[in-house]
């Protein structure tokens, strides 16, 4: 059996996030999710005013991010409860796209519930996604700086 794949386009691209979670990662890779979008639309929970990233259906588009191999097909459950699945997000499998093709993977898309249209988020949560850029392209890296209402 293969071990499990964890594709994360938000705070958790963080690889320092993520060891603090309690994830047990062997490996970590740039993936990318065609037919996607990055959305800052995921209302906070902690401030009802700022946002979490999400990820929605977007034909054209492509959303890029950290693609972790876990060492336990149990770890996904921890990244669950930091996710408040499934209250907040719901977890599902997506197709991810590396390099040496393409792998099956876990990721979270935020329910409608807690999503609200014009929402930024904080400069907090905004670090924890660019410290993932050694796995992200320049152009992309200034796509969610835009997006999350920081145009350089």
């Amino acid at each position: 059996m293969r071990p499990p794949r964890y594709f994360a386009y938000g705070s958790n691209m963080n690889p320092e996030r993520v060891r603090e979670r309690g994830l047990n990662v062997r490996a970590s890779e740039s993936a990318t999710l065609p037919g996607f979008a990055l959305r800052f639309d995921k209302v906070s929970r902690q401030h009802p005013s700022e946002s979490h990233a999400n990820i929605v259906r977007q034909p054209g588009e492509t959303v890029e991010g950290v693609l972790y191999e876990l060492a336990d097909h149990d770890d996904i459950l921890r990244m669950d409860r930091f996710e408040n699945t499934p209250i907040n997000y719901s977890r599902e499998a997506v197709l991810a796209r590396t390099r040496d093709g393409t792998r099956p993977a876990w990721t979270y898309f935020a329910n409608p519930a807690v999503r609200s249209d014009g929402l930024i988020p904080s400069d907090d949560y905004l670090a924890h996604l660019l410290a993932g850029r050694d796995y992200l392209s320049p152009g992309y890296l200034a796509q969610i700086r835009r997006l999350a209402g920081r145009a350089e």
